[in-house]
């Protein structure tokens, strides 16, 4: 007959602590469901969920909302900084890992993380007067005369170059999330056995092929993190995107026009809602922003644990 172990009071109080402090997560996250959903009630009444997803319109006189405009600001913004961010971190990481000399490794990883603790409205305060009379002035004419007039894509680049539109802030977004993928992307990149390495190197292979045989390769997942990390943070962000996009409600082909973003509208207008179906609509962005997170982050959790079990085979 087994006897029962009698538990020491500090390993119980340990216990629950840790319980708790786990559970308090649970509770915040079905919290802030339920306050969403309770005061988005009056808009999913009146919209429903199908019509308020694919609207365009956004009329507080006429008291018609839809999201449709705020999702296509949320979509390019976001799918933009991460074409222009994800390569130059990538290639910030392999520099400071494989290439760069031992003195440089250390400024330039201390400026990476201080790029990251900047805060974002220092990001959208130097967009607004610095970046974007360059880009009105320089750089997106510039972009309009060359390959503006190419066709097809020449459509993307039509318009008044203003500066406040979706490609600055699809830029200043870029910048502000190539410190986390840069940073995750250079400790999984030092997570590399150097066997492995030593023995690329010993077989007659060139760094390049190094790094892109069996670096990157190995670090892939990592990578992926931190691509999803600046994808959470890129989708979030509010004050940097507020300074440089406007808040114009509509869907444009055009990156040189101003647009809207789920986040930036919350910030705009919520001061502004002076009805119950204007305040509940916000609300119902603020709960499509929290769902479209939860996807995106249960999505890139599920693709990695299946390259890792790809990868154990």
């Amino acid at each position: 007959m087994a006897v029962p172990v009698k538990k020491h009071p500090v390993d119980v109080t340990f216990y629950l602590f840790t319980a708790g402090a786990s559970l308090s997560v649970l509770a915040f996250t079905v919290g802030i469901l339920y306050v969403l959903l309770s005061e988005s009630s009056l808009a999913i009444e009146r919209f429903g969920i199908l019509d308020f997803i694919t609207s365009t319109e956004w009329n507080p006189v006429t008291e018609s909302f839809g999201a449709a405009t705020t999702l296509f600001g949320t979509a390019v913004t976001t799918v933009l900084s991460l074409v222009f961010a994800v390569p130059i971190a990538i290639g910030v990481a392999i520099f400071v890992t494989e290439i760069a000399p031992n003195f440089l490794k250390g400024p330039i990883g201390a400026a990476i993380e201080l790029l990251a603790a900047i805060p974002s409205i220092i990001y959208g305060m130097w967009g607004l007067f610095t970046l974007a009379p360059i880009m009105s002035e320089y750089i997106e004419p510039a972009l309009q005369g060359t390959v503006g007039r190419l066709p097809l894509i020449g459509i993307l680049f039509e318009g008044t170059p203003m500066g406040i539109d979706l490609l600055t802030a699809s830029l200043i977004l870029s910048i502000m999330i190539i410190p986390f993928t840069a940073s995750i992307s250079r400790d999984a990149f030092n997570l590399t056995p150097a066997v492995v390495k030593e023995s690329a190197y010993g077989l007659g292979a060139t760094k390049w092929e190094v790094i892109r045989s069996v670096i990157l390769p190995y670090s892939k997942l990592g990578i992926f993190g931190g691509v999803i990390l600046s994808l959470g943070r890129a989708i979030g962000e509010t004050m940097a995107v507020a300074f440089v996009l406007g808040n114009n409600h509509q869907i444009t082909t055009s990156l040189y026009d101003a647009a809207a973003t789920i986040t930036v509208t919350l910030a705009n207008e919520f001061t502004e809602a002076d009805t119950d179906i204007y305040l509940s609509s916000l609300f119902y962005l603020a709960l499509l922003l929290f769902v479209l997170s939860f996807i995106v982050l249960a999505a890139a959790k599920l693709f990695v644990i299946r390259a890792e079990r790809r990868f154990a085979r």
